[in-house]
């Protein structure tokens, strides 16, 4: 159905080199042609609370909500919603700040049934004329608005829009009834690519869990799995072999070096990547996606330690705790909020202690910090006095050897279903933007859709990016 999609009958010149023609029967409007804009104001993140009045933060903004807020992350107390800007359903919120240009006026609608509030640094167009709330999401957030926004950002270090800028946005706008059309099409179109990125990020969280496998027999029994054993003395590592021997973190590390407590000024360009919780995975820094500081500020970010090839990178807070990797060759980098970093003895292989800080024996000894907890935070004297299970460093070499060779088939499996993820969002990206600003006429094709077609995960929003979940919290 999305390829049979053709071009509307009739267009007429919008006047502007970006949008091209629109189909003849549709306005281009301006923000104060359907309501009017203002600046949320209120509140900071100690504030939030795991219930409550649902509240949006701006960092939510390009972290959590994709063109739509139907289900709140953060809550507050009803006694400080009074300081907040209360929210209408069908307002679009703007993040009024942000780290690069494609974070500048990132967008969502509100579609919270009920009372709902924002904090500071959202922008808040409030229609006051009949529209389609969940078009609006879509238009406002497509790419072709999305290049719109990055041109108005201000600054160096932090980008920062204004109404004054945003009040000049220039987007398309069928009739409402074409409107809902367009909503219900591209909800059936989501629906259908939601289900095709769950059903390969299923695969990856099973290839994980035979990587992961894989990594705990090997860091735990190394290259013999019937090796005489003995008792450990310690109920995380059960029994261990025989001529191995038990350490603490704190004795097999030279440092131990905790990040600065503030979140760097990344700026595009930034030439040394500064690497968040977002950016680890087991056994790997994902480098090429990380946000970058300047020379000046990485300077500042490694006056403690500067990272060098070899050491380990472990995140210590957030939804993605207790994950740990190894510096890459040739790569200048600091860390960012929540991570720490490790200088790992001579004696000993540092990529042995990388993978057994990633297995399950030292995962359950960072667990007891944070079970029960809103903000999961593992405490650095735990950390420092994880107790580790290690042969002799020839032996951690052959380990490590054997777990690149029999994971390497997984990790290109994993990558090559990544790549096919990055696929499905770009198409979706691409398929949104055409359908919103007229390219195509999906009239026909929602009349042929079936009267329970819907986005299947009906009350949320389009999928983003889970690495990305602890952004928001460092906002």
């Amino acid at each position: 159905m999305i390829a049979d999609l053709k071009p509307y009958a009739e267009y007429k010149e919008s006047g502007l080199l970006w949008l091209g023609q629109v189909p003849g029967h549709w306005d281009v409007r301006k923000p104060r042609h359907i309501g009017s804009l203002l600046k949320g104001v209120g509140g900071t993140k100690e504030d939030a609370l795991p219930a409550g009045v649902p509240c949006v933060r701006y960092g939510e903004l390009y972290t959590t909500h994709a063109y739509f807020v139907r289900r709140p992350k953060t809550f507050i107390h009803a006694d400080r919603a009074a300081d907040y800007t209360p929210l209408h359903y069908g307002d679009v919120l703007f993040a009024a700040s942000g780290e690069t240009l494609e974070d500048i006026g990132k967008s969502a609608v509100n579609l919270i049934d009920g009372t709902a509030v924002c904090g500071g640094d959202v922008i808040i167009l409030r229609p006051s004329v009949p529209v389609h709330a969940p078009f609006l999401g879509y238009v406002m957030d497509c790419r072709p608005l999305a290049n719109q926004k990055a041109t108005m950002g201000r600054g160096t270090t932090v980008k920062h829009v204004y109404p004054d800028e945003l009040k000049h946005l220039v987007f398309p706008l069928p009739p409402v009834p074409e409107q809902a059309a367009i909503v219900r099409f591209l909800n059936w179109a989501n629906g259908r690519l939601e289900r095709a990125i769950r059903a390969k990020r299923k695969v990856i969280a099973l290839l994980n869990e035979q990587k992961q496998a894989i990594v705990h027999r090997a860091v735990t029994r190394g290259l013999d799995p019937s090796v005489p054993l003995k008792p450990s003395g310690i109920p995380w590592l059960g029994d261990i072999p025989r001529h191995w021997r038990v350490w603490r973190l704190k004795f097999v590390a030279l440092n131990i070096v905790d990040c600065l407590h503030a979140t760097p000024r990344y700026s595009d360009a930034g030439t040394h990547p500064a690497i968040r919780t977002a950016d680890i995975v087991a056994g790997v820094v994902l480098v090429d996606q990380a946000k970058k500081v300047s020379s000046r500020d990485y300077a500042r970010w490694t006056t403690r330690l500067q990272p060098q090839e070899g050491d380990i990178l472990y995140s210590r807070e957030g939804e993605r705790f207790g994950i740990a990797a190894c510096v890459p060759a040739a790569t200048q980098l600091c860390i960012s909020q929540r991570m720490m970093v490790f200088r790992i003895a001579t004696q000993h292989c540092s990529k042995f202690v990388m993978w057994l800080l990633n297995s399950r024996s030292t995962y359950g000894q960072a667990l007891q910090d944070v079970m029960g907890a809103t903000a999961p935070h593992v405490n650095i004297s735990t950390i420092r006095n994880y107790y580790l299970a290690l042969p002799l460093k020839r032996e951690q070499e052959a380990v490590v050897e054997r777990i690149g060779a029999e994971t390497h088939p997984i990790e290109v499996a994993i990558d090559r279903l990544k790549r096919e993820i990055e696929l499905l969002r770009e198409y979706r990206t691409r398929l949104i933007a055409d359908v919103v600003t007229g390219k195509v006429d999906v009239r026909e094709a929602v009349a042929r859709l079936p009267e329970d077609a819907a986005f299947e995960s009906g009350n949320s929003e389009p999928d983003l990016d889970p690495e990305l979940a602890d952004e928001a919290a460092d906002e």
